[in-house]
């Protein structure tokens, strides 16, 4: 049976609730067998998700800050990534990065709050890897179904991943969940 989730083991996702002033959502860990397909092509793996969800909708990815906050040298973002040439979210997520580990110019493109890291570590040639380590079954609360733009209360699917440059620095935290699967491209 899942463990219920809570606290720092689905850190960001805790901090960015309890900023909020909000309960988290029903939140399990399920074992990377038990995510159901499509959502575990696009969740079990160490790539990154935003060339990922590029193979699956078959274009660029883009960036829609919810909101922001930065402390010292840590950005916080809540973010809604879609497939170029639509408003139809196909990830929301909650992500943590650590500026103080990102070249100058890396640095300013992620502040700028245009392109996802993934597309920014990609242009800027960071050599980096993901590291998946919690998957997750998330009942869709009110934040989340608003934030992927569903109407009804549904089961979503989700992993947290923590991002390292190869001086195993921690880059970033990120809780990534996916809406439905509609629009995947099929091959």
């Amino acid at each position: 049976m899942p463990a219920r989730a809570s606290g720092k083991s689905i850190y960001p996702l805790d901090e960015f609730y309890a900023q909020a002033g909000l309960s988290l959502p029903a939140v399990e860990l399920v074992p990377s067998y038990e995510v159901p397909e499509p959502y575990r092509g696009l969740l079990v793996h160490t790539r990154d998700m935003t060339p990922t969800l590029e193979g699956a909708y078959g274009g660029n990815i883009q960036l829609r800050v919810l909101q922001a906050g930065l402390a010292g040298q840590v950005l916080s973002r809540e973010v809604v990534l879609t497939a170029e040439g639509s408003t139809k979210p196909v990830a929301f997520g909650v992500i943590k990065i650590n500026l103080e580990h990102l070249p100058e110019a890396a640095r300013r493109l992620v502040l700028e709050g245009k392109r996802p890291l993934g597309a920014v570590l990609r242009s800027e040639s960071i050599e980096h890897e993901s590291h998946p380590d919690r998957y997750l079954r998330v009942a869709a609360d009110s934040l989340i179904l608003r934030a992927l733009d569903l109407t009804k209360p549904c089961v979503l699917y989700g992993r947290r991943n923590v991002i390292t440059d190869a001086a195993e620095r921690t880059l970033a935290h990120v809780v990534e969940i996916l809406p439905p699967s509609n629009g995947i491209k099929k091959d």
